[in-house]
């Protein structure tokens, strides 16, 4: 098996994931790495993310690995009447933590609520779809219609990010609906659907941070700003050394802290003043953004990183260095086994690299250790023999017929158990 024998909080927990790409993936990635027993099922060779970017010399996802580790690999043919009948008595299968279905992939039929429902009445199936009016939709095209590209960059054209937010937001959601959904169930042993669109997760958070209020109540237009805070003072600054360095002061605190290190409050404060400006505000900040970032500019310009970093060493102070990802590795020990969080481990297929466990860390029980990634399909017999009770011959007949991938029963060992604790 995968897991740590450490399990964490949610040792006894059994999900079934039927996904592909980021969203659903990263909810059980969240739920694997705090002990439950997730088990993503693909069809026969992979799903539609199998071999996605980045991958490593061999052609195998780099990708698919990150974002799968610690889970059970199982491979079953959905399109076979065979094959959904299999995934319909995993998910349905008897026991206390089981019948949670997670899947970001359109069911419907004997896969779907009711048909599950029929078969286990107190089933939870969490779904995401794409969006809330019927509509395909992934994060990008989430995105562009939210706002943010627009006010992202300088403005003269959208700009998207790398970062599938919307995506990872939407993992997590699935994650907090999962163990919502399992709490009621243990409460009153009512199982349910639940259902989320990646467009709500988009529009939401839009409403939480206060744009759509900002729009209603102030008719605003929010604008592209490049690097600055908005609504406070931050900026990002060119070093010596050819560097950047992000520098944020929010609170009153914080500005008094940078201005000290950087040796100008009095100048500052008069220039402020013959324009107009307080700089006793974090609107009045704001407001004066661009005179504020023309006094530091020189400031950061004749200093290496190095020496920035020396003299923004006050606590109170708020700014960080731009890194690549490799300099991220070779620079910040927070991304190292210097952090409990980490440890580099063997994926049988993959790769030795730095891999992650939940970044939640409980008092009452371990943090389990990172687990491998299982090879595709790796722990299918394993799994039909452990949850559906499959003997070694009809694992291999449905095997020959196609209905099952992985490795054939009894042939290799299931995915390897990672260390108990962070090497």
């Amino acid at each position: 098996m995968t897991q740590s024998p450490a399990r964490g909080p949610l040792d006894g927990l059994r999900i079934v994931e039927f996904s592909a790409f980021v969203a659903a993936p990263s909810a059980g990635l969240a739920l694997a790495q705090l002990g439950a027993d997730v088990i993503r099922v693909d069809p026969p060779g992979g799903n539609i993310d199998a071999n996605r970017m980045p991958v490593n010399a061999e052609g195998r996802s780099l990708y698919w690995a990150s974002l799968n580790h610690g889970k059970r690999s199982v491979e079953i043919d959905p399109r076979a009447p065979a094959g959904r009948r299999l995934l319909q008595d995993l998910i349905a299968a008897p026991g206390e933590g089981g019948g949670i279905f997670v899947t970001n992939l359109g069911v419907d039929g004997d896969l779907g609520y009711e048909a599950l429902r029929a078969r286990r009445p107190d089933v939870i199936m969490v779904q995401l779809v794409g969006s809330s009016d019927g509509a395909n939709a992934v994060d990008y095209t989430v995105n562009c219609a939210a706002g943010f590209p627009g006010v992202t960059g300088d403005g003269r054209t959208p700009v998207n990010h790398v970062l599938p937010a919307w995506d990872l937001l939407a993992g997590m959601t699935l994650a907090t609906a999962v163990l919502a959904a399992d709490r009621h169930r243990r409460l009153t042993g009512e199982g349910q659907r639940v259902q989320l669109a990646l467009s709500d997760v988009a529009f939401a958070a839009t409403a939480s941070l206060g744009y759509v209020a900002d729009v209603e109540v102030n008719g605003g237009a929010r604008r592209a700003d490049g690097n600055f805070l908005y609504g406070a003072y931050g900026d990002a600054f060119r070093t010596a050394d050819d560097r950047w360095a992000m520098v944020v002061a929010i609170s009153g605190r914080q500005w008094q802290a940078l201005v000290r290190a950087v040796g100008l409050a009095d100048a500052l404060d008069a220039a402020a003043a013959s324009l107009g400006h307080r700089l006793d505000t974090e609107a009045g900040r704001w407001e004066a953004r661009e005179l504020i970032s023309a006094f530091l500019r020189p400031w950061f310009a004749r200093r290496t990183l190095a020496e920035v970093g020396a003299a923004l060493s006050d606590r109170a102070l708020l700014w960080g260095p731009y890194r690549s990802f490799e300099q991220m590795l070779a620079e910040d020990a927070r991304v190292s086994e210097a952090n409990p969080m980490f440890a580099r481990i063997d994926h049988p297929g993959y790769g030795r690299f730095l891999t992650a466990t939940s970044p939640l860390a409980f008092g009452a029980t371990p943090r389990p250790a990172p687990a491998p990634a299982a090879r595709i399909g790796a722990d299918t017999a394993a799994v039909m023999a452990e949850v559906l009770g499959l003997d070694a011959a009809a694992i291999l007949a449905l095997q020959a017929a196609g209905t099952l991938g992985g490795p054939a029963a009894g042939a290799l060992p299931a995915s390897p158990a990672a260390p108990d604790t962070p090497s």
